[in-house]
């Protein structure tokens, strides 16, 4: 019997009370090319509208000035094409996961919010750092 690392990953995510879209978002936006000096680049420009907000150590909302800015700074179509199908990806994954299965479409139906959260989830992991 082989054991799927994603599916044991998700069916724990399924079991656990925080929103699991920006999870989803990260795990889609895994997908995504992107060169390392773009993505460095692109997260301190964002960090530093974070800071300006307020404690630079809070936790960014998808809404946040500093999350929609980097959204637009990685935004090519070709990235947002490439997120999109690893969305699609995750609700075929998600299966028989009701909570993750029901975000996945969700992130599938606006792809707005999917690449806002991709970016979200790319910031956060720059702060928790």
């Amino acid at each position: 019997m082989s054991i799927d690392p994603l599916r044991t990953f998700l069916e724990a995510l399924e079991l656990e009370a925080s929103d699991p879209m920006p999870a989803l978002a990260y795990l889609a936006g895994d997908g995504i090319e992107l060169a390392e000096d773009d993505r460095n680049a692109a997260v301190r420009r964002a960090l530093f509208v974070h800071a300006s907000g307020g404690p630079a150590t809070r936790e960014p909302g998808v809404d946040d000035p500093a999350v929609k800015g980097l959204a637009v700074d990685l935004h090519t179509p070709e990235r947002r094409a490439v997120l999109g199908r690893e969305v699609d990806a995750l609700v075929l994954q998600t299966r028989g996961l009701e909570r993750l299965s029901a975000a996945a479409i969700h992130l599938a139906r606006e792809p707005e919010l999917a690449w806002r959260l991709y970016a979200l989830s790319l910031l956060g992991a720059e702060i928790a750092e």
